[in-house]
């Protein structure tokens, strides 16, 4: 499977960290759980810095929420109890899990490049919207951020582009995919169930439309980020080969949803995917050329810190989460 050219076009369908940073990943402090096993927004959000060859990595967990009822979200295909069976196979329970959101920052020489914004200011009321905050402990600042790239459309990845009517990161160009943007600002969305979608676009994209590059497959966003389309899981869904001094990341965005459900069992069906075949289709290309290659993702639903490996199985994958391979 080729990196620049991984998948082939397809139809639209529905639905710094700082100088002194050193190769040592590093953690920040949990958000703690409340009385009610809800996350709270209490104390600082987890972050993750690691280097890529010479880029310097930073994850941000935006937030995390008990969404109930697996079964409604993923396998929709699936029977409650065949879905709830392989979640107690892997020591989860079977009738809840954790959805967690982790937008990617990459000092890429004098280029901040972030993937992805979280829900913003919007999802604060439900402890969400803390890429912000999970920024600036790594000591990065709204302004520092030079290029914001969007992998697809869908809310928690553009709610935090704009603050109080205004850009969240002044000083930042904007690169999404063109098959994306055209498809969400289309007003033939209106009526039909991605309107919701449509309006979100409108009032968080559309405005900074005249400093955004439409892109394709195979586009350099900067010097060692090139996109690759992953088209289903949205109509211009977009992931990114990330490499510098040898090494290399692949950035996943949605491809996987969940690193039990969507890996262990890439053809069931997702109830967010707009187009569950192609999104399929692309989950086993994606999964197979990440296996295959021996290569690390960071995957934005993945279990925080959201990066790890993937070992082929008989149906799937098994998630391998990253320890101390980008320590030394």
């Amino acid at each position: 499977m080729g990196r620049r050219a991984l998948l082939g076009s397809a139809g639209v369908s529905m639905l710094a960290a700082p100088a002194i940073l050193s190769g040592q990943a590093m953690a920040q402090s949990s958000q703690p759980a409340a009385a009610d096993g809800k996350m709270t927004a209490t104390m600082p959000p987890p972050t993750d810095m690691f280097k890529v060859g010479e880029f310097e990595v930073l994850v941000v967990r935006d937030g995390a929420r008990a969404s109930g009822k697996p079964n409604e979200i993923f396998g929709t295909n699936q029977s409650a109890e065949t879905v709830g069976a392989l979640l107690q196979e892997n020591f989860l329970p079977a009738d809840n899990f954790v959805n967690s959101f982790a937008p990617t920052l990459i000092k890429a020489g004098n280029e901040v490049v972030l993937f992805d914004t979280g829900f913003g200011a919007g999802g604060r009321a439900n402890g969400m919207g803390r890429l912000q905050d999970g920024m600036k402990l790594a000591g990065y600042q709204p302004e520092d951020v030079t290029v914001v790239v969007l992998t697809h459309l869908h809310g928690d990845h553009i709610g935090g582009l704009m603050e109080s009517g205004k850009p969240a990161f002044p000083n930042a160009r904007y690169v999404t995919g063109q098959a994306e943007y055209d498809f969400w600002t289309n007003t033939a969305r209106v009526g039909t169930p991605a309107e919701g979608g449509h309006k979100a676009v409108l009032a968080n994209v559309k405005p900074l439309a005249d400093k955004m590059t439409f892109i394709g497959d195979g586009a350099s966003v900067v010097s060692g980020i090139t996109s690759m389309a992953a088209f289903g899981h949205s109509p211009g869904h977009m992931i990114y080969n990330i490499e510098s001094g040898g090494r290399r990341l692949i950035l996943t965005a949605d491809t996987a949803n969940h690193f039990v459900l969507s890996l262990q069992r890439p053809d069931w069906e997702v109830r967010f995917d707009m187009n569950k075949e192609m999104a399929a289709a692309t989950r086993k290309k994606v999964f197979d050329m990440i296996a295959t290659d021996k290569v690390a993702f960071v995957g934005y639903h993945m279990p925080f810190p959201a990066v790890g490996y993937v070992e082929k199985q008989e149906t799937g994958y098994r998630f391998v989460p990253k320890s101390y391979q980008f320590e030394i």
